[in-house]
This record gives structure tokens, sequence and C-alpha cells, in this order.
């Protein structure tokens, strides 16, 4: 139990980090946005393979994470923030409408998310990873296309 609420605690402290973030330097900004998004995905793999109890709570904290991360992320590529410390491709700023896709895509599969978890959150570990399976999905398919690393 302990476990599952300093892992919940730490997805929302993440989250919090990210509005933090000075509003002029997008590159900070999304590299705390996905720091938000890598928690709870330690998180909800790790309740997924039973390395830490799950409980609907912990189960919608993550989901509450990607979904603050999918309605935002995008917002933080602008014209000339593909210079310096990031790990965007090129891509991004090449096929603008994929990325555009890409980022819906991750929007929509969280917001999903979302609305299945209910108010509680997921009220066991199947109905967890029916709601974050596509979300976990999308994040794989958009870093192999427009991650560098």
């Amino acid at each position: 139990m302990v476990r599952t609420i300093a892992a919940s605690t730490l997805a929302l402290a993440l989250l919090g980090a990210v509005a933090a973030q000075a509003a002029g330097d997008p590159v900070a900004t999304r590299k705390a946005i996905m720091q938000s998004v890598a928690g709870a995905a330690g998180l909800s793999g790790a309740m997924m393979k039973g390395e830490v109890a799950y409980s609907p709570a912990a189960g919608k904290a993550a989901i509450s994470s990607f979904n603050a991360a999918g309605h935002t992320f995008g917002d933080y590529f602008p014209e000339g923030s593909q210079a310096g410390d990031t790990t965007a491709a090129a891509k991004i700023w090449e096929d603008r409408a994929g990325f555009e896709a890409a980022v819906a895509k991750l929007a929509d599969a969280a917001g999903a998310a979302m609305q299945a978890s209910g108010k509680d959150g997921p009220a066991d570990v199947e109905a967890f990873k029916a709601a974050v399976g596509p979300v976990l999905g999308t994040c794989r398919d958009c870093h192999q296309v427009y991650r560098t690393r």
C-alpha cells in the first residue's frame, strides 16, 4: 500500500513539475512533460507486471498524467525549438501534420482512458490494462518516428 501511494505521489509530483516550467523555454517544458509521462509509464508498467500492487487511485493518477500530456505536449514544438539539448527529431518540423496527428492520437487515447477509468480509477488491473494499453501504444508509435533516441 505504501508503495502504491508513493508511486501515485510521484506521478502527481512529476505532473506538478511540468506546471512549474517557464513558458519561455519550450524544450524544458516538453522535457518536463515527458518526465511526467515516463513516471506514469513506469508506474503503469510496474502495476501491469505485478511489481507494484494495483490500486484504482494509482491507476487514475497515471492516466491523469497521460491525459494532461496528451492535451498539452504538442504546444511546445514551435519553429526554432529543434536545436539544443533535445531528443525531438527533425521529422517533427518536416512533417508537422503527421506529428500533430500523432499528438492528437495520444490525446484521444488518453481521453478515452480517462473516461473508461471513471471517477475513482479502473476497478482492477485488467481494466487498467485495457484503458492504458492504447495510450502506451501511441507513445511507442510516436517515439519510433519523432524521437532521435
